[in-house]
């Protein structure tokens, strides 16, 4: 008899807005997205990376969430059919070693291979990579401003908020898929973000 996967809810955003390929690789005009947070949100470097330079303290991942979801396709961006199944869904928050959350992800991995590349899944998937001196491509493919309760309530900061999905490509094979979504807090380091319609 086979087990069921395990499913749980992971936390997308409600779009008021989204950008496919063309915006991520044209940028958005400066009126709608401030250049400093056109370079979190659309450049390829590690966000774990980038968050520790911009907050100067220690990118710590709190793991909310390990799902295996079979072959389903979670709601996730379409870019999940890359993924090999069986997979596996993972929810962390990205945060400071003081506690602040800048960040919440939730990534789709093969339920094969993922012990390989998280052998410590409580490391950050750039630090776990690079011990693995894991060579890696970072495919943005899609951009979004929306609000979701959930994230407000947990950053504790009124939404909307800027998100972005990507693919992991390794040996040009995907290895993982990644949506990830930024706290206003982060305006702080990165100015206002001026969105107009």
């Amino acid at each position: 008899m086979k087990t069921k996967p395990i499913v749980t809810q992971w936390n997308c955003l409600d779009n008021l807005w989204q950008g496919g390929e063309e915006e991520v690789k044209t940028g958005l005009p400066h009126t709608q997205l401030a250049p400093p947070w056109q370079i979190l949100l659309l450049g390829d470097g590690s966000p774990t990376r980038h968050l520790r330079l911009l907050t100067q303290e220690p990118t710590q991942v709190d793991v909310i969430d390990m799902s295996l979801i079979g072959m389903d396709k979670d709601n996730a961006p379409q870019a999940i059919e890359n993924v090999p199944g069986p997979r596996l869904r993972r929810q962390v928050w990205l945060k400071t070693a003081s506690g602040q959350r800048l960040a919440y992800a939730s990534s789709w991995w093969s339920a094969d291979n993922v012990d390989h590349y998280l052998e410590n899944r409580a490391l950050p998937i750039w630090e776990s990579l690079s011990k693995l001196h894991t060579e890696l491509y970072r495919d943005i493919q899609g951009i979004y401003y929306g609000n979701c309760p959930y994230l407000e309530e947990s950053f504790g900061e009124k939404g909307p908020f800027w998100g972005r999905h990507y693919l992991f490509w390794h040996n040009r094979k995907p290895l993982t898929l990644i949506y990830e979504v930024f706290s206003p807090y982060l305006s702080k380091y990165l100015g206002e973000i001026k969105y107009q319609e």
